[in-house]
């Protein structure tokens, strides 16, 4: 079969890690599509389009002349406390343009693989599974769920995967993570605030971007959670990164979440029960300091 795939916000980390896996794939078409010019250090076997997701004259003709037999949609404003602030931004790009995107899905019978976030709980029973019902604290989270909602209710061919606290690193990132924070604060002699009450399952780029493909190869319908397999605070998280690179972890202090100030309330301890992506999407995420040794050796390679 011959894919036609389109591929949103391919100059960020997941991005960037699809493109590698589709770039020059047998049978496969890939448009990857971002703001700006292409970061990403590999130019061929596919092409890049500077698209707004808010262009939706731009995104019709793309869909009319390309006729995408899937998209892949990891665009989203991310930043928990920007979405607190500027929710008409937030609306814009995280819910209205998904509804855009999900119409011309329906319209051109395209699959819509569709990344959502462990935001969409409050945090207060995790481990979550599938089934379990939402119920988010903050903008963002509010506006991931309506956005996984509306795909639902378009009626198209899709497959939404959760995931939560992404880490990794490529050439020409634009944003840090907390794994490259937290071993770039160290190593500069920095000391660090981290939270102790927030716990997490960190998940490594390319264990999400390998489940992201094989949602396309598998025909996977539905919701997913997609993250890595150990709950850990985000202060353990911390600790491993600076044993890890032997970095001074008396640098690290413990705070919490009430401590921050935040402008948005982040839940106290998500973590996903992955039973379904290991079974239909054959999951397998690597453990943290599996993770760690891969970044290690990019960076080791010059990548960020």
């Amino acid at each position: 079969m011959q894919r036609r795939i389109i591929l949103t916000g391919s100059n960020g980390l997941l991005g960037q890690k699809i493109v590698n896996l589709l770039a020059d794939r047998v049978n496969t078409q890939l448009i990857a599509t971002g703001r700006g010019i292409n970061r990403h250090p590999i130019r061929e076997g596919y092409l890049y389009q500077n698209l707004d997701l808010n262009d939706e004259e731009g995104w019709a003709t793309l869909f009319e002349t390309f006729q995408p037999t899937e998209l892949i949609h990891t665009a989203a404003i991310t930043q928990v406390d920007q979405c607190e602030v500027d929710r008409d931004i937030c609306d814009a790009i995280n819910v209205k343009a998904v509804e855009t995107l999900a119409k011309f899905c329906k319209k051109h019978n395209t699959r819509l693989i569709h990344i959502s976030t462990d935001f969409v709980f409050d945090g207060e029973n995790g481990p979550y599974k599938e089934i379990d019902p939402p119920n988010p604290l903050s903008y963002y989270g509010h506006s991931k769920l309506k956005a996984e909602n509306e795909i639902i209710q378009s009626g198209v061919d899709y497959a939404i995967l959760r995931t939560m606290l992404l880490y990794g690193v490529t050439p020409g990132m634009s944003r840090s993570n907390l794994v490259l924070w937290v071993r770039k604060s160290l190593m500069e002699g920095t000391p660090i605030k981290v939270v102790g009450d927030q716990f997490r399952c960190p998940t490594l780029a390319e264990d999400l971007a390998r489940a992201t493909v094989s949602a396309i190869t598998s025909d996977a319908k539905g919701l997913f959670h997609v993250s890595g397999a150990e709950m850990m605070s985000i202060i353990d998280i911390a600790y491993t990164v600076a044993d890890f690179w032997k970095l001074d972890r008396s640098l690290i202090s413990e705070t919490d979440s009430l401590s921050l100030n935040q402008k948005a309330k982040r839940p106290p301890k998500t973590g996903f029960v992955i039973l379904k992506a290991q079974t239909e999407l054959n999951y397998r995420p690597h453990s943290l300091e599996q993770g760690l040794a891969l970044v290690n050796r990019q960076l080791k390679e010059g990548w960020g």
